[in-house]
């Protein structure tokens, strides 16, 4: 596959055309599995990396037709196209720093990543536009079924899937949401909201996972634990808990709406303002910025923009992304200008259009 064809695209969990995507931009399901008869990834020997990257290669090879799978070396990247593969959320940080033999599967929507060699020997993950957890779940349990159809999965009778973290041994499930939550941060509730979830064994981390922070108010909420629950179990106690927080920040976001509309609108038209005027702009004020047009954008208070657009520009002003664009490497500062040019001519194009 060739990377720079993804540039200009938006994989299907950005279009903002499920559920309640304006507060839920996607649901994730991702499977731990690993291989019978090997050991983990952070004890095979290299030649063991190379057979079990070998094995699920092929194995992707022969999905290609049924599952649209198409298969990146990840070993053979340079660093730039892991990075860009991060920013797109079809592998993770540790996956793009690792070593020896290693890969990842992806189909031409983006909704379906199965990495080879990360933790474990395969996570395969589902991504769907909003709150869609049952569709992605049903995808991931028929991608799981045609990958076991040739290959024997590390299995004990007493504790379910075998994985390198205990905490995913069982299923090996976890499930998660991408939010977004301004309206709750502005409000001051949203360490209620966090507190509330510790307490239902729910966990929160910022847009690319785990170890990283959160900004633009978006947050990954997911299942803690796997071991001893099934996978409707580890389903029931998210649809439990999820459409509440969706209804909590859009009665936030109506309260702030009718209470402090004015200071709302200001906050939003500056954002606009300078995003269509700055001659440099870092990744994270950016996102900072991005955010408050995307609530301007769900409540109305921003003409000529959709989800979609600002969820792609969300994806396209990360610095790998940025540097594919315009196709070469670039120093921080020169990041900072050209991101800033590629903002402003976006939003001028499509004011004109």
């Amino acid at each position: 596959m060739n990377l720079d064809s993804l540039v200009h695209s938006t994989g299907e969990w950005l279009k903002g055309a499920g559920p309640d995507a304006d507060v839920v931009v996607s649901s994730r399901i991702r499977l731990a599995r690993n291989l019978a008869g090997f050991p983990f990834t952070s004890r095979a020997s290299p030649a063991q990396k190379a057979e079990v990257e070998s094995i699920l290669r092929d194995t992707v090879g022969r999905l290609r037709d049924s599952a649209g799978l198409q298969y990146i070396a990840v070993h053979a990247l340079e660093p730039l196209d892991c990075q860009f593969l991060v920013e797109r959320q079809l592998i993770s940080r540790e996956h793009a720093q690792g070593r020896g033999p290693r890969g990842v599967a992806i189909d031409a929507d983006e909704r379906q990543s199965l990495m080879i060699n990360e933790e474990d020997h395969l996570r395969l993950q589902i991504l769907r536009s909003g709150l869609c957890l049952e569709e992605a779940w049903n995808d991931a349990d028929h991608l799981d079924d045609l990958v076991e159809q040739h290959v024997t999965y590390a299995f004990s009778e007493e504790f379910g899937y075998l994985t390198a973290c205990p905490t995913n041994v069982g299923t090996g499930l976890r499930a998660s949401v991408m939010m977004h939550l301004p309206g709750l941060v502005m409000v001051g509730q949203i360490d209620k909201v966090f507190r509330a979830l510790q307490k239902l064994n729910l966990t929160v981390r910022g847009l690319y996972g785990e170890g990283t922070r959160a900004s633009g108010d978006f947050y990954q909420i997911s299942n803690q634990v796997t071991l001893g629950k099934s996978e409707d179990d580890i389903l029931r106690e998210l649809r439990a808990v999820i459409p509440e927080i969706v209804q909590y920040e859009r009665s936030a976001r109506t309260a702030i709406l009718e209470q402090k509309r004015d200071h709302l609108h200001d906050r939003i038209a500056r954002a606009v303002g300078t995003l269509r005027s700055a001659r440099m702009m870092t990744s994270e004020e950016t996102i900072e910025y991005l955010s408050a047009v995307r609530l301007g954008v769900c409540l109305g208070l921003v003409e000529g923009l959709t989800i979609q657009t600002v969820n792609q520009l969300f994806l396209t002003v990360q610095p790998a992304h940025l540097q594919k664009i315009h196709g070469r490497a670039l120093d921080g500062d020169d990041r900072n200008i050209v991101r800033a040019n590629y903002l402003r001519a976006r939003l001028s194009e499509i004011s004109n259009n």
